[in-house]
């Protein structure tokens, strides 16, 4: 099994149904928890996390309102919920000023969702577990917005550069130079603490 195929393999059980209005309530009891430890990794804040999500979910809910079958039917639940939770974050951090994060706002386990259950963890994952995640996650916040979408999508979600590609809607090529800036970016921020949790991403040439 290739290593951009492995998380994709296994999908969560509201995904596998053609999303509906009337099935809204099992696909936030499904990707609530994965939506929040994601926005909380984007913005550091709790709060905005959890208001971010709530948002992300009325608009998901209004937009498969307007949807007719068929396009229901062809939609792919997990990449467009990431896409419009992403969206979100965007102009929530647009109107906001930077701001210091405590690392313990990041380090709470119902958050990070460490081990999803899409699969088994990739070799080119950044993190690992512990502090190393804690130390990685704050340090992503310190990257330009472009690069800390990929990084955390990559690294810290275990998205493959095909699902990024589709979230971002970007080139996978795109996908690829962002990833590798950051890791670049990352071992200037982290120092020898990062040999230990980069792995093979660091021998993408950026293209």
């Amino acid at each position: 099994m290739s290593a951009e195929a492995g998380t994709a393999e296994r999908k969560p059980a509201a995904a596998a149904e053609t999303p509906s209005v009337d099935r809204f309530e099992r696909i936030v009891d499904e990707f609530q928890r994965r939506l929040y430890g994601f926005a909380l990794r984007m913005t550091g804040n709790r709060e905005d996390a959890e208001e971010i999500v709530q948002d992300a979910f009325v608009r998901a809910f209004r937009a498969l309102g307007k949807m007719s079958p068929e396009q229901r039917s062809e939609l792919r639940l997990q990449p467009w919920l990431y896409t419009i939770t992403l969206n979100v974050t965007r102009n929530r951090l647009r109107s906001k000023r930077p701001t210091n994060v405590a690392l313990d706002s990041l380090a709470d386990p119902d958050a990070l969702l460490n081990n999803t259950q899409e699969g088994p963890e990739q070799p080119e994952q950044v993190v690992e577990r512990g502090t190393d995640l804690e130390l990685v996650e704050q340090a992503l916040l310190q990257l330009p917005m472009h690069l800390r979408e990929a990084a955390t999508l990559r690294f810290i979600e275990g998205r493959s550069h095909p699902e990024i590609a589709e979230i971002l809607d970007q080139p996978i090529g795109t996908v690829k130079s962002h990833v590798h800036r950051a890791v670049r970016i990352l071992r200037r921020i982290l120092g020898p603490e990062v040999g230990r949790v980069v792995k093979a991403e660091e021998t993408i040439n950026a293209v």
